[in-house]
């Protein structure tokens, strides 16, 4: 609770069920622990459970978030899409967590870094080194900006 409180910068609500009440003004529920093998399989529980209803995915190895179906990353590019007037095909996206892959999903590239689990670099269509090996910086350099002699001319 301490972690997730420090991290959204509010109090959590703790319940012992949800009732409808609850679920009329609920933005997101948040499992926390410590089992992160617990949390895993708590993610794929849920993500059958509850299918297109909501969207489930863990933002850190001990953080599972449900919040409504389209509030995930993977709706935030086609969002962008929209907005931007940019096909998905020419969004890249870059990320670590489960909760990414849903971005990854909807992008034309997706880029995992190096420190992801082995099962969020599966989804990725390539994978950069880790975000305390400058993974970000090298992944941009390499993947997205065009290469040094056309950025020269």
């Amino acid at each position: 609770m301490a972690r997730e409180t420090w991290t959204v910068k509010f109090d959590a609500k703790v319940v012992a069920s949800f009732t409808d009440a609850h679920m009329a003004h609920t933005v997101k529920i948040v499992g926390i622990s410590d089992d992160l093998d617990l949390v895993a399989a708590c993610e794929k529980v849920v993500q059958k459970t509850l299918g297109a209803k909501a969207s489930a995915a863990r933002s850190q190895p001990y953080y599972l978030d449900v919040t409504h179906p389209q509030a995930n990353k993977g709706a935030v590019v086609a969002t962008l899409s929209k907005l931007l007037k940019i096909p998905p095909e020419q969004i890249a996206t870059m990320g670590d967590m489960p909760n990414d892959v849903l971005m990854f999903r909807k992008s034309g590239f997706s880029i995992a870094m190096g420190n992801a689990s082995d099962e969020v670099k599966a989804q990725a269509n390539v994978v950069t080194e880790s975000n305390e090996n400058e993974g970000f910086a090298k992944a941009v350099r390499k993947f997205v900006l065009p290469p040094t002699s056309a950025r020269q001319s």
